[in-house]
C-alpha cells in the first residue's frame, strides 16, 4: 500500500495563469471531471484553444460506484493516463456475480482479450484524467481555471445582435460564458461552449430549460436515478487485487439493486440505486434501503466490516433512457455548444455506468468542431448531426438497457431468470456476450428470444 507522500492524487493540481476578463478561445469546457476532461483533451490534441472550467478545485471526490468498464478503457489509452492510473491502487474485476430475491446468484465470467474491467476510487480516476487535461490545455496556449463558478451563458441572436432572450430556441446562439472566481466576475468568448459540468450543468440548464422551455428532469421521473454510496472495510467474501463485482436483487427493496464493488486494500465500494420514481413509493429513503439490505440479508458478509467515516454519500444519476418525443435522451446541442456525459443524460439506465458513455461523447463532440470553418459560431445543423451520430452509437444499447430496467421491476421473472441462468450454460454465455456485444443486448430484451433461453 501507497504511503501518504505517494499518493499523488491527493496533491493540488497547479492549473496556471487566470487568463484577462473578454478573452477569446477556441472551445470553452464547463466542468472538469471525466466527461469535461476528456473533451478539453481531445479538443487540445487537435489543434484548439480550449479554457476548461472546473467550479471546485482539485483534489476533489465524486460520488460514483467507481467502475471503469471497457468502453472506457480505451479513451484512457488514446489520452495516455492508463499507466499512471494503473498506478494508484485499484482492483480488477473478471467476472460480475448477479443474485435473485429468491437467493440464488450465478457468475458471468468477463472475456479478457475483449474486456477488462477496474475499480478505481473517482478521486484518483478523476485526479489523473484533469490533470492530463490541464498538461494538454496549457500546451497548446489554453487555460484552465479551479474554482469558476458560471452563473450565466452569454447568448447573442443567431442572425446578429442582442440577446433574443428565454424560450427563442433556435433564434438563441451561446458565445461564451459568464461566472466568479476569487470574488471577480469575469466573462469569455468562444465559438463553442461545451457542457460538461454533471446533473445540473449551468450550460445544460440554461439551453434546455431557459432557451428551449424543456424539463431538464422529467415530471415523472422516469429517467432519472439515484444511488447511495458508502465504502467499507472488511466485508466478507471479497478478493483484494482481482476477483468479482456484484449486483443483487433483494427482496423488499425492488425494483432497486445493490452493489459491492471492490476497489482494492480490503476496501469496498457499497451502494444501494433506484430510479427517482420508485424511490417516492418507498417508506425508506436509499440510506435506509441499504442499511435494510445489510443488516438483513448480508449481515453474516458485513458482521466483522467497517465502515469508513464520511463516506456515506448520496447523488442522481440522469438516464440515457430513450424519451417518447424522439427515442432519443434530452436534447444535448444548441447554437454554439454541446452537452456531454451526465449533462447530456447519457447514464446507462440497467447499470448505473456513466463514465464510458461520457468518454465516448467527449470524443464525438470534438470530431465535429473546425476552429475555422465554425469561427463564427458552431451552428445548430452539426449539434443536430452530433446527436444524431451519438444516438446511433449509444441509441440499441440504452433503449435496451431500459428495456432491462424494466424487467427488474418484476420479482418472478428475476427469480426465474437467474434460477435458469444459474442452471444454463448457454444463458450465461449470452450474458457474457451481452456485455461486450450489441447483439447479444438486443437478444436479452427481445421477448420471444428471451423466451426461448429460458425455457427450452
Amino acid at each position: 500500500m501507497a504511503t501518504e507522500s505517494q499518493n499523488f492524487w491527493e496533491e493540488e493540481i497547479e492549473s496556471g495563469p487566470i487568463p484577462e476578463d473578454e478573452s477569446a478561445f477556441d472551445v470553452i469546457v464547463v466542468g472538469g471531471g471525466p466527461a469535461g476532461s476528456a473533451a478539453a483533451s481531445y479538443a487540445s490534441l487537435d489543434g484548439n484553444r480550449v479554457l476548461l472550467l472546473e467550479k471546485s478545485s482539485y483534489p476533489k471526490d465524486k460520488t460514483c460506484g467507481d467502475a471503469v468498464g471497457g468502453k472506457s478503457l480505451s479513451h484512457v489509452e488514446e489520452l495516455g493516463v492508463d499507466k499512471k492510473l494503473k498506478s494508484t491502487p485499484h482492483f480488477e474485476f473478471d467476472s460480475v456475480i448477479f443474485s435473485s430475491p429468491s437467493g440464488d446468484e450465478f457468475k458471468v465470467e468477463l472475456p479478457h482479450d475483449e474486456l477488462a474491467g477496474f475499480v478505481f476510487p473517482r478521486i484518483q480516476f478523476d485526479w489523473v484524467l484533469f490533470q492530463r487535461a490541464v498538461e494538454l490545455v496549457r500546451k497548446n496556449g489554453g487555460n484552465i481555471i479551479q474554482g469558476f463558478k458560471v452563473k450565466e451563458m452569454v447568448y447573442e441572436n443567431v442572425d446578429g445582435g442582442g440577446d433574443p432572450g428565454i424560450k427563442s430556441g433556435d433564434k438563441r446562439k451561446i458565445i461564451g460564458v459568464k461566472g466568479e472566481c476569487n470574488g471577480k466576475t469575469l466573462e469569455f468568448h468562444a465559438p463553442l461552449t461545451i457542457g460538461a459540468g454533471g446533473v445540473y450543468c449551468p450550460v445544460a440548464d440554461s439551453l434546455i430549460r431557459e432557451t428551449y422551455n424543456q424539463d431538464l428532469v422529467d415530471k415523472e421521473k422516469k429517467h432519472y436515478s439515484a444511488a447511495f454510496r458508502q465504502y467499507w472495510k472488511g466485508v466478507s467474501g471479497v478478493e483484494d487485487k482481482m476477483g468479482a463485482i456484484e449486483f443483487h436483487y433483494v427482496e423488499g427493496v425492488l425494483p432497486g439493486y445493490f452493489w459491492i464493488f471492490p476497489i482494492g486494500n480490503g476496501i469496498s465500494n457499497v451502494g444501494f440505486g433506484m430510479a427517482l420514481a420508485d424511490i417516492y413509493k418507498q417508506e425508506k429513503k436509499l440510506r435506509g434501503l441499504q442499511e435494510f439490505v445489510i443488516n438483513g440479508k448480508f449481515a453474516e458478509r458485513f458482521r466483522d466490516a467497517e465502515l469508513v467515516s464520511g463516506s456515506s454519500k448520496g447523488w442522481q444519476l440522469p438516464l440515457g433512457s430513450p424519451r417518447k418525443i424522439d427515442t432519443k435522451p434530452r436534447r444535448s446541442f444548441g447554437n454554439g455548444c454541446m452537452l456531454v456525459g451526465d449533462s447530456a443524460s447519457l447514464v446507462d439506465p440497467f447499470t448505473g455506468e456513466g463514465i464510458g458513455n461520457a468518454l465516448l461523447s467527449a470524443k464525438l463532440s470534438v470530431s465535429f468542431f473546425d476552429k475555422i470553418v465554425d469561427r463564427n459560431g458552431f451552428p445548430l445543423e452539426k449539434g443536430m448531426k452530433y446527436q444524431n451520430k451519438l444516438w446511433s452509437v449509444l441509441g440499441k444499447e440504452l433503449t435496451n438497457s431500459y428495456k432491462l430496467q424494466n424487467y427488474t421491476r418484476r420479482k418472478w421473472l428475476v427469480n426465474w431468470f437467474v434460477r435458469k441462468a444459474k442452471k444454463k450454460q448457454e444463458l450465461r454465455q449470452l450474458l457474457t456476450e451481452s456485455l461486450t456485444s450489441r447483439e447479444a443486448q438486443v437478444k436479452l430484451t427481445s421477448p420471444w428470444l428471451l423466451f426461448r433461453y429460458l425455457v427450452f
